[in-house]
Order: structure tokens, then sequence, then C-alpha cells
């Protein structure tokens, strides 16, 4: 059996936190953008460490597993 978890939140992740797709923080014109498919180097560097945190609560602190 194999532990999908990781895998898939990771990629969960990945594709929520993209900056622009969803959310934008912080934003071009405000300091939360919504669904604005507009990106900058500071949102990208916020975006990153959120990503960073979120796998580690899911994968290290809850112990999350999956299996298949």
């Amino acid at each position: 059996m194999h532990d999908w978890a990781a895998p898939v939140i990771a990629a969960a992740l990945f594709a929520l936190l993209a900056p622009g797709l969803v959310i934008q923080m912080p934003g071009i014109e405000t300091s939360v953008g919504f669904m604005n498919m507009k990106t900058s180097v500071i949102s990208m560097f916020i975006h990153t460490i959120l990503y960073g945190l979120l796998l580690i609560l899911f994968l290290v602190v809850l112990d999350i597993h999956m299996y298949a």
C-alpha cells in the first residue's frame, strides 16, 4: 500500500496557491486581489512561504495519510 497524502496535498496546494489564480496576497492595487491573473515578485514570495507552511502543517504536524 502506498501513502498518497503527500502528492495529493502538494498538488492541491500548488494549484490553489498559484499567485493570481484564486487569491493574490498582496494584490497589485489592494492588499488582497481575487482572480486577477496578475502576479508580482513579492506575491510569489508570500505564496511560497504559505505553501511551505501549509505543507508542514498537513504532512508533519497533522500527519495525514491516504492509502489506496
